[in-house]
């Protein structure tokens, strides 16, 4: 796995791999995954895309959402196949919901029921929902115990998924399979921070050269997206897209983005150095890419 904060030049990397390995690259962004989402979101070209396999890559459109549930799904599911082909699967990207569910794991829950979720909306409107966290208690002490009285979306799923399961939402929690445990996991990321935060100022304003603003207009031009999707919540999105409603000018809207893409790499950053299975890399260090690539090699060869 090649993961660090936005703008280090994970992909780059990646490329240049995947021109020297038989590599599939499969993205760990989450906005990635949107079709018609091309330039704010540093997507890889066609030319590249043509020449080395990417996956989870234009799936959904951006009025549909995507859990970090189906994308460890879909992971565990894309890296067997690219292993049957006799490919190297890499994942790439720096999502960080994404990579604490690789990390950590996530509960193998079941689907949603809508039926059973209108039932217990009609249920807390007529008793309340301190009642049915009540329910929950008796069904799932541990989950109860971490769940406000107060918090129905959180009361609800809990309640849905002990009845749909037949199963503490608790204990199947506790049941989950980190999918990246037997993954070396490298953090690309220059040692200077000032460096990332050039970098960073660098490639939005390429973005904006190439259109970027055009694209917001054409996604705002739609009459079945609005601000509160998850696809337009994005960095760089979501504030070209409030400068469109009027509500600050172009110059302010891009130095928001600017300020808020800094503070996502911090979080990422943050995150990162939390997990001590992390390997970092300065990208620009004499000789970073030869070694990573040799270490790899070390690593696929095994004992």
């Amino acid at each position: 796995m090649l993961t660090g904060p936005t703008g280090a030049g994970k992909s780059e990397w990646a490329a240049r791999l995947a021109a020297e390995l038989p590599v599939e690259i499969v993205s760990v962004d989450s906005a990635l995954v949107y079709r018609g989402m091309d330039i704010g979101t540093a997507k890889p070209d066609a030319a590249l895309r043509a020449a080395v396999p990417h996956h989870l890559i234009d799936i959904l459109d951006p009025a549909e959402s995507y859990s970090a549930g189906q994308f460890v799904a879909d992971c565990r599911r894309l890296i067997a196949e690219i292993r049957a082909r006799g490919r190297i699967p890499l994942l790439v990207g720096g999502t960080m919901l994404y990579l604490r569910s690789l990390a950590e794991g996530i509960a193998d829950l079941p689907r949603g029921s809508a039926e059973l979720r209108r039932a217990l909306e009609e249920r807390a409107a007529q008793e309340g929902w301190p009642r049915l966290h009540a329910e929950l208690a008796s069904l799932d002490p541990d989950a109860a115990a971490r769940i406000h009285p107060n918090d129905p979306q959180r009361i609800q799923r809990a309640l849905e998924v002990c009845y749909l399961s037949g199963r503490p939402l608790s204990e199947l929690q506790r049941a989950r399979r980190p999918l990246a445990a037997n993954l070396p996991r490298y953090a690309l990321a220059p040692a200077d921070r000032a460096v990332l935060h050039r970098r960073i100022a660098q490639r939005l304003g390429r973005m904006m050269a190439r259109g970027f603003l055009a694209e917001v207009e054409r996604l705002r031009a739609r009459p079945d997206l609005t601000a509160r999707h998850p696809a337009l919540r994005a960095v760089g999105y979501r504030q070209l897209w409030a400068h469109l409603e009027g509500r600050y000018g172009l110059e302010e809207a891009h130095e928001r983005a600017l300020a808020a893409t800094r503070q996502l790499a911090k979080r990422q950053l943050t995150w990162l150095r939390s997990d001590r299975a992390t390997r970092w890399i300065d990208p620009d260090a004499p000789g970073a890419y030869e070694q990573w690539k040799c270490e790899l090699r070390r690593e696929l060869a095994g004992p």
